[in-house]
């Protein structure tokens, strides 16, 4: 008999895309598995259970089971609608562009804890905090996104879940050596 393995954990919803007709890949970054791609069955047919704990950048509680054939997703509790609670769409592009940032370096599924906290605190920073704080707090994100893979060796104000004023005047003073990190750290990508 084989036993499959469930895991329950915490996941961001950072993307999803259409695998077959009523299929969906959902590519989450989860507090203890790091990043993960699995499968969402009829997830895009209508009353899908697993629809409302799925939605992009959402925060959910998931279930997700390793089989053969990779992870699939068993259950979704919305705990947290990203999407909702950043209200503006200049936001919503800064989460997309960090979102898209990780996606982008990260290759396969990556472990490291500390992305899940880093995402977590910038959605935070953007649904809690004024507008003028946010390109600060996408600097910041970015930063420890690329500090968090190994990408940038340099120091970074603030633990790597803490988006606050005080690190934002760092950030802001600081701003152009920041972006020249971040440049380089995904030169160093090879991407």
């Amino acid at each position: 008999i084989h036993m499959r393995h469930k895991y329950d954990t915490r996941g961001l919803v950072l993307a999803r895309t259409h695998a077959g007709e009523a299929n969906t890949v959902v590519t989450l970054l989860t507090a203890d598995l790091g990043l993960v791609h699995a499968r969402a069955q009829s997830l895009r047919k209508s009353g899908a259970k697993l629809a409302a704990g799925l939605t992009t950048l959402g925060e959910s509680e998931v279930v997700l089971v390793r089989g053969k054939e990779g992870w699939r997703v068993a259950g979704a509790v919305l705990e947290e609608n990203w999407f909702n609670r950043i209200e503006h769409s200049t936001a919503r592009s800064t989460a997309a562009r960090v979102s898209g940032l990780l996606l982008r370096l990260v290759a396969g599924e990556e472990r490291d804890p500390e992305l899940f906290g880093i995402v977590a605190g910038f959605f935070t920073a953007l649904a809690t905090l004024p507008e003028e704080d946010h390109e600060s707090a996408e600097v910041l994100a970015a930063l420890r996104v690329l500090a968090a893979l190994g990408l940038d060796a340099g120091d970074i104000p603030g633990t790597m879940s803490e988006f606050t004023t005080p690190i934002f005047t760092q950030i802001q003073s600081g701003r152009a050596n920041y972006i020249r990190r971040i440049n380089n750290g995904i030169a160093a990508s090879g991407l």
